[in-house]
């Protein structure tokens, strides 16, 4: 039977609604009427095209096709072949140019069933392999498979300037009930632009980004680019290799948080942000000399719209265009490993942007969100939130965090919002949510998402960081699953910064009434393996900067960042400071603008630097103030009741109790000689660090060198030493000598 007469079929591929365009295009085994010829139909749809002949690449015969419909659907059956043959098309075109064109329709699907039930099934961890677009060679044809899941659309057609933007040309198969589309186009290789060309089941016609592309034009544009990500050449398996050995628990972890487009610019060239490649040879060694062991950078998935900060994200496996290339990116993660700087990425899976080229009503329907808008969106952000219910969606995530681990080589992940996915109530006032099944406003589908997420990398990636920005009182947030928790391994210490920064920015002569705000992390301090941060939305949106949250005078000011930054970096836990904090920047962090670099011209500014250096070197020195984070073993308070003098003291111990620290914290402008403060060992105790060195600044209060203990009780300890606490100041005293009794 000759299907030019199935005039419905032909129509559903001239009207672009063919679910299946491989059932008629294509390569199709005919016989004639009476079965006794046997031989080979092929049919083609090329609007446009005034002539069509079919190439035999093997023996160079030529066959001309019948157009058998004026909108270009051409059709020849050749009889002169036993077996499915290699051809091309030699195409005349309305304007009398010709030029030859591999027919896509030929070839077989590539994409696995069985990587298609992994899918569907939500366990398929490196799906960014098969979905999405790849450049590959089949049958010595180069060209690229497309690949995009729409389970609701009426159609799905790849375009790009390789066939005109024309939904018409290249009909994508769906293959069954997976709801993924597929298609290889010959000849189409890296850097060519495309989106997908969906129509909805109510014959609309959208053009959507690939949500697995690896590139994307630079905004305003945002069509998806072919790339292949595997010509890199790492250079850090000693790197890879140490860190899968060994957890960061008992390391030091002093992070520094930036935003890739403000940290500098290029005032010369139009204030353009620096590249990947100008970031890896400045900022790693400006990172690596300030003593921080950990860069995190603010999302850099694409995204359109700067002043969302790459928080709504469109591109989650495409890293911005705006730095530059992927090979480029990698090149930053590359050398910050080679300079002992691991990298941590922050990352949206709770919510995304309702840009049209995006993930929003992808196919029309509500695929990668909830249909209900009670589940569907948050009415704060103007965004969608994910629907983890759906196999595929939470699939998307997983193998999304598992794609910047083994492409990128970086080594943690914030994840942004945590609490937002755990609460259905989340921003939301009465009747704006849907409770769960036993009328609760847990997230059951997003706990679980967090949990399978967080496991799903550990198994492949040993020890990288999995930290939790999670503002909220939830338990078991950094415990792993099988113990009930969500197996982060970190989770952000908001109560503590929320708390200490209430704190510090009271007039120092009302610190006194407030001395629980300053004490009470002690409290559950140990109860998850907390990161304490200073990050940058407490530099944003009026709360001032850090510097401009210290009161009192210029000195004053400078002091008690200082003092801030010497107690936070003895405090249990990781430590996190945005950029611009290291140095007092006195305006608020600018997106559109580089950090006040020229400040470091005045005194201070420099001191301040000077002194956030020599912090995290001593930080990275003193096993006492990190080797025991997570557990009271490595905490003793020694004073936190001296509220009339805002004044605390405890001390820090490493596994090997002998390297102790002892610390004084004066949240005060009055100079205190003479203060007596117990110690928990009778010995020599050495001033290792005093905020109030003149060289970083201060007044010079100190307790020449240090401290010889007296047997006198203090504090409910034996032994004591006499104290020079100086104004706004930290003074760090470490165990050198003991006594013998």
């Amino acid at each position: 039977m000759n299907i030019a007469t199935d005039t419905e079929k032909i129509y559903e591929i001239i009207n672009a609604e063919s679910r299946d365009p491989y059932g008629i295009l294509g390569i199709h085994r005919v016989e004639n009427d009476s079965k006794k010829m046997k031989g080979f139909a092929i049919r083609t749809f090329l609007p446009n095209a005034r002539s069509v002949k079919v190439i035999d690449e093997e023996t160079n015969s030529s066959y001309l096709m019948d157009k058998i419909n004026e909108n270009g659907f051409f059709e020849v059956t050749v009889w002169d072949k036993k077996d499915f043959f290699l051809y091309k098309y030699e195409i005349e075109d309305d304007c009398g140019n010709t030029f030859f064109m591999y027919d896509p329709y030929r070839f077989l699907p590539v994409i696995s069933d069985f990587d298609l039930y992994l899918f569907n099934e939500g366990n398929h961890h490196k799906v960014y392999e098969k979905l999405g677009a790849h450049v590959m060679t089949i049958d010595g044809i180069v060209g690229t498979l497309f690949a995009v899941w729409a389970p609701c659309a009426k159609r799905v057609s790849v375009v790009g300037n390789f066939n005109q933007w024309d939904g018409r040309r290249n009909q994508m198969r769906c293959r069954g009930s997976s709801g993924v589309w597929e298609i290889f186009v010959p000849g189409v290789t890296q850097g060519e632009i495309y989106k997908y060309e969906i129509k909805t089941p109510h014959g609309e016609i959208y053009l959507k980004a690939d949500p697995y592309a690896f590139y994307s034009e630079l905004r305003p544009g945002t069509a998806s680019i072919v790339y292949n990500l595997e010509s890199y050449q790492w250079h850090d398996d000693e790197w890879i290799k140490e860190r899968s050995s060994s957890s960061t628990f008992e390391k030091p972890v002093s992070i520094y948080e930036l935003h890739f487009g403000s940290w500098a610019r290029v005032p010369e060239d139009g204030e353009r942000f620096l590249t990947y490649t100008e970031m890896a040879d400045s900022l790693i060694k400006y990172v690596k000399d300030m003593g921080f062991t950990h860069i995190e950078l603010l999302p850099i998935s694409e995204y359109p719209f700067d002043g969302s900060w790459g928080y709504q994200i469109t591109g989650y496996y495409s890293v911005t265009s705006r730095y530059g290339k992927p090979e480029e990116f990698m090149y930053f993660v590359d050398k910050c490993h080679e300079n002992g700087i691991g990298v941590i990425l922050d990352w949206v899976p709770a919510h995304f942007p309702k840009d049209g080229h995006g993930l929003a009503r992808f196919d029309g329907t509500a695929l990668y969100e909830h249909y209900d808008p009670r589940q569907g969106e948050h009415p704060d952000w103007g965004t969608h939130i994910f629907n983890y219910s759906r196999h595929e969606v939470r699939n998307f995530l997983v193998s999304n965090a598992v794609f910047w681990f083994e492409k990128y080589h970086i080594d943690g992940l914030r994840i942004d919002a945590v609490a937002s996915m755990l609460y259905l109530d989340y921003a939301k006032k009465e009747g704006e949510w849907v409770p769960n099944e036993w009328g609760g406003k847990e997230n059951v589908d997003a706990i679980n998402f967090m949990r399978q997420l967080n496991t799903t990398v550990f198994k492949y990636f040993p020890n990288v960081m999995m930290v939790a920005e999670e503002s909220t009182s939830w338990a078991l947030v950094s415990k792993p699953p099988y113990v009930g928790g969500l197996g982060f391994s970190y989770k952000w210490n908001m109560g503590w910064m929320n708390d200490f920064l209430r704190y510090i920015s009271k007039d120092p002569i009302y610190r006194k009434y407030h001395q629980g705000e300053l004490t009470f992390s002690s409290v559950y301090a140990f109860s998850e393996n907390f990161i304490l941060v200073l990050s940058h939305d407490e530099v944003v949106h009026g709360k001032c900067s850090m510097i401009n949250k210290m009161p009192g005078d210029y000195w004053q000011k400078f002091a008690g960042l200082r003092g801030s930054y010497a107690y936070m970096f003895a405090h249990p836990g990781k430590k996190l400071l945005f950029m611009g904090n290291e140095f007092g920047q006195f305006i608020e962090w600018d997106y559109k603008r580089s950090l006040d670099w020229h400040l470091l011209e005045y005194d201070m500014h420099k001191k301040l630097q000077n002194f956030v250096r020599d912090l995290n070197h001593l930080y990275q020195r003193e096993k006492a103030l990190h080797e025991v984070d997570f557990s009271n073993e490595g905490f003793e308070w020694i004073d936190c009741c001296d509220a009339d003098n805002s004044i605390i003291s405890f001390a820090r111990k490493a596994k090997d109790w002998r390297n102790m620290i002892i610390v004084i914290c004066n949240f005060t402008p009055v100079l205190h000689t003479g203060y007596r403060m117990g110690v928990p060992v009778a010995g020599y105790y050495e001033e290792i660090f005093n905020s109030d060195s003149e060289i970083y600044g201060g007044s010079n209060q100190g307790n020449k060198g240090g401290l010889l203990s007296e047997e006198i009780e203090c504090q409910g300890k034996k032994n004591s030493i006499l104290v020079t606490v100086p104004p706004l100041g930290v003074v760090y005293f470490k165990l050198k000598q003991i006594k013998d009794n």
